[in-house]
This record gives C-alpha cells, sequence and structure tokens, in this order.
C-alpha cells in the first residue's frame, strides 16, 4: 500500500489498526465525527459534589437507556456510572444509547424535582465511546434508597405493600417492603413494563435506577426483567 510515495508494509497497517482498537476515539452520537478537545473529565462523584450551574465532563456506562423515562423525567435522557458514581443526563433527542454504552458528556448540573441531573447544550455534547462492561446493581435493603445510592442501579427484594396504583398519564406506583422499611417504586410507560400481575403481599426483586422526586426517593426500573418474583 502506498502513501506520499512511502511504502507502508502490511504488518505497520495491522498495528496501527491495533492501536486504534486498543485507543477508542469518542465520537458523536449524532454525527461520525471526533468532537473538539473538551474540558478534563471529572468522575461522577467529584461532580455531584459541585455547585448547581457548573458545568462538567463526564465518562460513563449507561446504564438506563435513551427514552426510557420520557412519562415521568419529560425527555429523551439515559442515565450512566462509573466506579464513583451515578448521574441522569437530560437530553430531548433520543439518541439510541442503550446499557454498556461508553460515552462522555459535556453539560450543566441542575435540579429536577429535587434529583441532580446534567444538561448538555446539544446532542452533539454527548459522544460515544464503545462498548464497556455490565454495571452490575448493587443490593441495598429498602431504607438504604437515599441520597446515598442517588443516580446508581440497585436492586432491592421486598413484599409489595399494596396493588399497583395508576399515576398517569405518567405511569404507575408501589411501595416494596423488607426487614428495614419500605421503599418507593415507580414504573415510567416507556418501559412497557406489565403491572397487572402484580399482587398484594408477592415477593419481589426489583432493580433500577435509584431516583429522587420531590420529598421522596424511589427506584425506577428500567424494562420488564428488573421486577423478578421470589418463588421461596
Amino acid at each position: 500500500m502506498r502513501a506520499n510515495n512511502v511504502v507502508v508494509t502490511v504488518p505497520v497497517v495491522v498495528r496501527l489498526l491495533f492501536a486504534l482498537l486498543l485507543f477508542p476515539v469518542c465520537l458523536s452520537v449524532r454525527q461520525a465525527s471526533a468532537q473538539p478537545p473538551a474540558q478534563h473529565a471529572l468522575s461522577i462523584a467529584e461532580a455531584r459534589a459541585l455547585p448547581l450551574g457548573t458545568v462538567v465532563t463526564l465518562e460513563g456506562t449507561v446504564t438506563t437507556p435513551s427514552g426510557a423515562f420520557e412519562s415521568s423525567f419529560f425527555d429523551k435522557g439515559f442515565a450512566i456510572q462509573d466506579r464513583t458514581a451515578g448521574i441522569y443526563v437530560s437530553l430531548q433527542t433520543d439518541l439510541g444509547l442503550t446499557p454498556r454504552r461508553e460515552v462522555r458528556v459535556t453539560g450543566t448540573l441542575q435540579d429536577s424535582y429535587g434529583l441532580l441531573i446534567l444538561v448538555p447544550g446539544a446532542s452533539e455534547d454527548v459522544s460515544a465511546c464503545g462498548w464497556g462492561f455490565r454495571i452490575h446493581p448493587s443490593r441495598v435493603s429498602a431504607v438504604e434508597v437515599s441520597e446515598a445510592t442517588e443516580g446508581l442501579l440497585v436492586t432491592v427484594t421486598g413484599k409489595l405493600e399494596q396493588a399497583p396504583a395508576s399515576d398517569l398519564p405518567y405511569g404507575y406506583k408501589f411501595d416494596l417492603r423488607d426487614a428495614s422499611g419500605v421503599v418507593h417504586i415507580f414504573i415510567n410507560l416507556q418501559t412497557g413494563i406489565d403491572v397487572a400481575a402484580l399482587r398484594t403481599g408477592q415477593k419481589l426483586t426489583v432493580t433500577g435506577f435509584s431516583s429522587q422526586f420531590d420529598d421522596h426517593y424511589e427506584i425506577d426500573p428500567r424494562s420488564a426483567s428488573d421486577i423478578v418474583p421470589v418463588h421461596r
């Protein structure tokens, strides 16, 4: 192969391609082009300690897919997590991001009904950086769902306090009780979760995004597979 009259051997090309695979370039989700140099990326925990209105750049793995919480978050955003913490990224454009996608996001820290969120200025402020490891949820008790877990993927096992109640047009809600207390569960319409078969007293393992709405903390499942009956 030739470039500018210099012969490049096949082994050299192979080595170059291998290097690119080891060091993937973050590309805009909307455009297949590298983004301009951005500010230094903070850990999500560092960002969560900063004042509202601060502009930060974060890198993390998608845990909640784009648009899953649209009925209550009023956007088509997604959630990310790194080794330190997690956060919801609020965006009006559905970028089609799914769990395990690695992303780099620049945005402004804002409050949404008590929940800390990151708001990019445009969809081009979100760059996809390949694929990462699957994020495993942290197993917690009902009372541990709090500010300390906000933004993380968590799992709680308990009994249904009552049949799911309608909170349409936003979704459905119910409480789950374990030995420590009660945690609120909210089901967004876009998740497609069917709550009709859930019964009072049924034991369930519920996984989802640890969230906050006004004065209470809750778990927001992402899909039907996040609610599993326990038969023992």
